[in-house]
């Protein structure tokens, strides 16, 4: 069984966000781990879907992050780098 498309770039993404636990600061290790949180649960509830797009990847990534920023789950400036770290690693595969 080959991996689909979508598949392929959930797994880079998991992959850059693990490499961060190799070659990042505190800060950015905080900033991906907190970020790798709410992707894996977004990109499971995808992979169970019928023909995932990177378009709802995106959209419930940044309705999940923007649900938890309005619970005050994070400081303001701690709020703009998870959302400058998810909108550089959808880059890569958008």
């Amino acid at each position: 069984m080959t991996q689909s498309g979508f598949e392929q770039k959930v797994n880079v993404i998991e992959q850059k966000l693990d490499g961060v636990v190799d070659s990042g600061s505190d800060d950015d290790l905080f900033y991906a781990s907190y970020l790798q949180g709410h992707f894996s649960v977004v990109a499971s509830q995808l992979l169970l879907t019928r023909d995932p797009a990177l378009s709802d990847l995106h959209v419930q990534m940044q309705t999940s992050l923007d649900k938890a920023f309005a619970n005050n789950e994070l400081e303001e400036n701690d709020q703009e780098q998870v959302n400058a770290l998810w909108q550089r690693l959808f880059g890569l595969i958008g």
